[in-house]
C-alpha cells in the first residue's frame, strides 16, 4: 500500500466533488424528457462528442488490457484491437451520416425502422436486453475489475470497498446528470486522463531501475517485445495477430465501441449530434485520438514494467496482499503506478478514477436507454409519460451497476472478457454492415446470426469438442475464430433466403429516410416508384476515404512509436506519410461532408 499525501488526497477529492457538482447542475434539464436524459436534445457539437468518445473508451481496464497484451505478446500484440481502426473509419465515412439521418433515439429503435412485423419488434426487445444488459454488464464488469485491482495494489482496498467508493460516486452522478452530465464531465475527464497517463509514462520510464527508453530497447530479456509488427517467421503469431484480424475480425465481430456499421454508445453520440456532419466529425476525431496517439503512454509503462516486475512471481512477491484469483499480467500497470511521486500520484489516481467514472457512466446511460426506450416503453407500458420513463431509466442505472459489480468481483483479468465478447460476436458484423445496403436482410437474419454465434462459441469452450475440431489432424487452434465466422455467416445467409422479406412499405420508408443508395436496393427502387430519385452512393468514396484514413492514422501511430524509440529517420518518414495522406483525406472527403 502507498501513503497518499495531503496534496494527492486533495486532487482526488477535488475531482470527485467537481463531477458530482456537474451531475447535479444539469440534473433538472436532463429530467425534462428521455430525449434530454439520453441524447441531450440532439444539440451537441462534434468536438464535444469526439472528446466524450475518447474519454469513454479510456477506461480503467484499457491500460491494464494493453499491459497484459504487451507483457504476453509484445507491442505487436496490440494488433488484436488496432485492427478495429478499419471498422471505426468505415463508420466515419459511410455510416455516421446514415445513423444521424435515421433520427432514432437508440440504435435498437433502428430495428423497427428497418424491419417489419413481429420479428422486428421481437428483435428490438431482445437485442435491448442482450446488448443493453448482458453484454453491457460484462463490459462494465471488466472496467470495474480493473478499478478493483488498482484499488487493491495502490490503496490496499478490498473489492467491495472499491466498488462502494468509486462505484457509489459514479452511480449518483450518472443517475442525476443523464447523458448531458456524462458528456460535460467527459470534457474535463479527457484532459485529466491524458495528463495522468503521459505524466506517468515519462516519469516511470526514467526511473533509475528502468534507465530510460534506450535501456528498455537494449534490454535483451525484453527485446522480442519491442517490435510493432508480428514476427513474420512465426506462423501462428502471424495468423493470430495480423492475418485473421485484418482478413476477418474487423468486419465480422461485434465489440463495444468498434461495432461494424456503428452502434452502441458510439451510435448514441452520433444520434446526439447537431447534424450529419457533426456526427461524422465526432467519430473521425475519436478514431484519430484512440488509435494514433493514446496507446503509447500505456505501452511505454508496460515495457518498463517488464524491467521492474519481469513475471507474475515478482508481482506476487511485491504485493502479497493480492489474492491468487486476481493475479495476472495486467496487475503490472497499477503496480508501476505505486512508484510515482507525490502530486503526480494524485493526478494519475484522479485520472484513473476519471477514466472509470467516464466509462461506467456512459455504459450505464447507454444501457438504461435500451431498457427504457426499447424494452419498457415497447413491451411494458406504451403509455408511460416522460417522468415515469426517466425514473425507470434511473432505476435501471442502479440495477446495472449492482449486477456488473457482482460479476467483476468473480473475474481474474480483462483479457477474459475481451476474448468472450469477440467470440460471441463472431460472424454478426457482416449483417450490421450489409443491412443498410441490401434490402433482403431481415430480422430473422440477425436472430439466426446471434443465436448461432453464441451456441457455437459456447460449444467450442467444451474441451472435447474443441480438440475434436482443432488439432494437428484438422484445423489449427488459431482458426477457431474464422471457423465461427464462416459457419455463422452461412447460417444467417440460408435463413435470409428461406424466410419472408420485409414488407415493401417498411423498406421504402427506411430508404426514403436514410437514403443509403447502392445496387442492393435496386429491386425495391424499381418496384416502388423511387427509382428516379438521384442520390450519390457514398460507399465507394467512403471506402477510399477509409483506406486513406487508415494509412494516415496508422502512419501517425508508427511515427509516434519510432520517435519514442529514438529511430528518428523512420519516425520522420511515417510522419511525412501521415501529413500527405491526411491532406489527401481532407481533399477527398469534402464531397461526403456536403
Amino acid at each position: 500500500m502507498i501513503e497518499l499525501s495531503l496534496i494527492d488526497k486533495s486532487i482526488i477529492i477535488f475531482f470527485f466533488v467537481l463531477v458530482l457538482a456537474i451531475g447535479f447542475a444539469v440534473s433538472k434539464k436532463s429530467s425534462k424528457s428521455t430525449s434530454e436524459y439520453f441524447l441531450s436534445g440532439r444539440t451537441l457539437p462534434w468536438w464535444l462528442l469526439g472528446l466524450s468518445m475518447v474519454a469513454t473508451t479510456f477506461s480503467t481496464d484499457t491500460p491494464n488490457l494493453v499491459t497484459d497484451i504487451v507483457r504476453t505478446n509484445g507491442v505487436s500484440g496490440n494488433w488484436v484491437w488496432w485492427v478495429f481502426l478499419l471498422t471505426g473509419l468505415l463508420t466515419v465515412f459511410v455510416y455516421a451520416k446514415l445513423w444521424r439521418r435515421s433520427d432514432v433515439s437508440t440504435d435498437m429503435e433502428f430495428y423497427e425502422l428497418r424491419y417489419s412485423g413481429k420479428a422486428g419488434r421481437f428483435l428490438r426487445g431482445f437485442r435491448s436486453i442482450y446488448l443493453g444488459i448482458i453484454f453491457n454488464v460484462l463490459a462494465m464488469a471488466g472496467v470495474t475489475l480493473a478499478a478493483i485491482k488498482i484499488g487493491a495494489i495502490m490503496l490496499d482496498l478490498s473489492a467491495i470497498e472499491t466498488v462502494l467508493y468509486a462505484g457509489g460516486v459514479t452511480l449518483i452522478f450518472s443517475t442525476a446528470g443523464g447523458f448531458r452530465g456524462v458528456v460535460y464531465t467527459d470534457f474535463i475527464l479527457f484532459f485529466t486522463a491524458m495528463a495522468g497517463s503521459i505524466g506517468a509514462a515519462v516519469y516511470l520510464v526514467n526511473l533509475p531501475e528502468v534507465g530510460g527508453i534506450d535501456s528498455i530497447i537494449n534490454n535483451e530479456s525484453i527485446a522480442d517485445k519491442i517490435s510493432m509488427f508480428p514476427d513474420l517467421t512465426d506462423k501462428e503469431t502471424l495468423w493470430t495477430l495480423l492475418i485473421i484480424p485484418f482478413a476477418v475480425q474487423w468486419w465480422s465481430s461485434w465489440y463495444p465501441g468498434a461495432e461494424p456499421g456503428g452502434g452502441g454508445y458510439i451510435a448514441q453520440r452520433m444520434l446526439a449530434a447537431k447534424n450529419e456532419n457533426h456526427a461524422l466529425g465526432a467519430t473521425l476525431f475519436f478514431n484519430i485520438m484512440h488509435y494514433a496517439l493514446r496507446p503509447w503512454p500505456w505501452i511505454i509503462v508496460a515495457l518498463a514494467s517488464l524491467v521492474v516486475f519481469p513475471d507474475i512471481a515478482s508481482l506476487s512477491e511485491a504485493f502479497p496482499n493480492i489474492s491468487e484469483d486476481k493475479l495476472g499480467q495486467d496487475l503490472a500497470y497499477p503496480a508501476m503506478l505505486t512508484l510515482l511521486p507525490t502530486g503526480l500520484l494524485g493526478l494519475v489516481l484522479a485520472s484513473l478514477i476519471s477514466a472509470y467514472m467516464s466509462t461506467i457512466s456512459t455504459h450505464l446511460n447507454w444501457g438504461s436507454s435500451y431498457v427504457v426506450n426499447d424494452f419498457y416503453l415497447q413491451l411494458i407500458n406504451k403509455n408511460a409519460n416522460q417522468k415515469e420513463l426517466v425514473n425507470v431509466g434511473r432505476l435501471s442505472v442502479v440495477i446495472l451497476m449492482i449486477v456488473s459489480s457482482i460479476i467483476a468481483i468473480s473475474l481474474t483479468n480483462a483479457y477474459q472478457l475481451f476474448d468472450i465478447i469477440l467470440m460471441f460476436g463472431a460472424g454478426t458484423g457482416s449483417i450490421f454492415i450489409l443491412r443498410w445496403f441490401w434490402w433482403r436482410i431481415n430480422a430473422w437474419s440477425e436472430i439466426a446470426a446471434m443465436l448461432s454465434s453464441g451456441i457455437i462459441s459456447i460449444a467450442l469452450t467444451n474441451e472435447s469438442i474443441f480438440n475434436l475440431i482443432f488439432n494437428d489432424n484438422m484445423l489449427p487452434a488459431y482458426m477457431k475464430f474464422p471457423s465461427i465466422v464462416l459457419v455463422t455467416t452461412l447460417i444467417w445467409l440460408i435463413v435470409t433466403y428461406i424466410t419472408p422479406s420485409d414488407d415493401t412499405e417498411t423498406l421504402v420508408k427506411f430508404y426514403n429516410k436514410t437514403k443509403p443508395g447502392g445496387p442492393g436496393w435496386n429491386i425495391i427502387k424499381n418496384n416502388s416508384g423511387i427509382s428516379n430519385q438521384k442520390e450519390d452512393w457514398i460507399v465507394p468514396r467512403g471506402i477510399i476515404c477509409m483506406i486513406i484514413g487508415c494509412i494516415s492514422i496508422y502512419s501517425a501511430l508508427f511515427s509516434t512509436g519510432y520517435l519514442i524509440y529514438g529511430e528518428i529517420n523512420l519516425g520522420l518518414i511515417f510522419l511525412l506519410i501521415t501529413i500527405i495522406s491526411g491532406y489527401l483525406l481532407f481533399k477527398y472527403s469534402k464531397k461526403i461532408m456536403q
